[in-house]
């Protein structure tokens, strides 16, 4: 259980699927859930690739050692965003060569009538103002 919890936080503090961890290793999907929750252990080569691909070492996937503390999830900025591209593209490369340039087609006639991004508010800089130059006073 300590392997698969510490390999589902490494995992959720990249922001990655398990899909995502599965084919970066080059194991299935669902040989890397059955890691995840705990069923089995990985062989040792995949161990490797799993602590280059979760970023982590193996003292911390097995629990032993001064590696063995816990790893926090993280959320990163746009961290939704990549997960949701990731997925698409996932999608996306399963696709015929035919089916792809259909699909293009739709995204760029969508992305062509969809209104245009708004520019993030930006305050004008205040403008100092100028004063105009002091007269001389006449004496008199």
């Amino acid at each position: 259980m300590v392997f698969g919890a510490a390999a589902r936080d490494a995992r959720l503090r990249l922001g990655l699927t398990q899909a995502d961890v599965a084919e970066r290793v080059g194991i299935a999907m669902e040989v890397y859930s059955r890691m995840e929750r705990g069923r089995m252990l990985p062989r040792a080569q995949n161990l490797r690739r799993l602590c280059d691909v979760l970023s982590v070492s193996a003292d911390t996937l097995l629990g032993v050692g001064a590696g063995a503390s816990a790893v926090s999830p993280r959320a990163t900025p746009g961290q939704e965003d990549s997960l949701e591209l990731r997925r698409l593209v996932r999608t996306l490369r399963e696709l015929e060569p035919r089916q792809l340039k259909a699909v293009a087609r739709v995204v760029r006639t969508v992305v062509s009538v969809m209104p245009p991004k708004a520019a993030p508010e930006s305050r004008p800089t205040p403008r100092k103002k100028r004063l105009a130059p002091a007269r001389k006073r006449r004496a008199g």
